[in-house]
């Protein structure tokens, strides 16, 4: 696995207005959310894959992201 998902989620938790349109945008499009994020991480010069960034959410060990994916439940 890329080690550009780790980093890319370590700087998106870390940053309040990428959290709330990341959570919003699942809601509403949960397939939109997983490109907002290869996007993000894009821009950050962190490329990563939907696939990875999948791979990352489904093997992490973090309460606080597992009940967000429980709320945005759909498409991550």
């Amino acid at each position: 696995m890329s080690s550009n998902v780790a980093e890319l989620y370590k700087r998106i938790k870390s940053d309040p207005h990428h959290k709330q349109v990341l959570f919003r945008q699942a809601l509403q499009d949960p397939q939109g959310a997983l490109s907002a994020i290869c996007e993000i991480g894009k821009n950050l010069g962190l490329p990563v894959t939907s696939d990875e960034v999948k791979a990352y959410l489904a093997d992490i060990d973090d309460d606080e992201t597992k009940q967000w994916l429980l709320k945005a439940r759909g498409g991550l």
